[in-house]
């Protein structure tokens, strides 16, 4: 993160996400809960695709956000999951920390930006973040 981005939001242009890139055909995959989730959400969005899923950093990562998860076909919030899982404030906790170390070590992955819903959004196409948000999702829901 750059230094005018940390004081001033993430108003950086990225690049638009290249045509035939395999980040594209992975948020084909999740497009339309995408999409759906573009038009409830008012915040920064920050798609990072995987394999068969996507997670999106809402807000301000890696200091104040949340994170939604893309998968089987819907959008699982934090919340959700929490509920779901019968996780505590002090799981919920732990498991923002470690999300928001993730996405601290791919601070240095490209980035791209590309529109879903009508809503810009970043796409980070990194695929060892994808892999570290997984595992640390299966860790925490498991």
């Amino acid at each position: 993160m750059g230094l005018l981005e940390k004081f001033f939001g993430s108003k950086v242009k990225y690049p638009p996400l290249p045509a035939g890139n395999d980040a594209l055909v992975k948020l084909d995959e999740v497009k339309a809960p995408l999409e759906e989730l573009a038009h409830k959400v008012s915040d920064h969005l920050e798609v990072v695709p995987a394999e068969h899923e996507a997670f999106v950093f809402l807000g301000k990562p890696p200091e104040s956000f949340g994170i939604a998860w893309i998968h089987d076909g819907k959008v699982s919030s934090l919340k959700d999951m929490a509920k779901e899982h019968h996780l505590s404030a002090v799981q919920v906790g732990e498991l923002i920390v470690q999300l928001g170390q993730a996405y601290q070590h791919a601070s240095d992955s490209p980035r791209y930006s590309a529109e879903f819903g009508g809503k810009q959004m970043v796409v980070i196409p990194s695929k060892g973040l994808g892999q570290e948000v997984h595992q640390i999702m299966a860790n925490t829901l498991h």
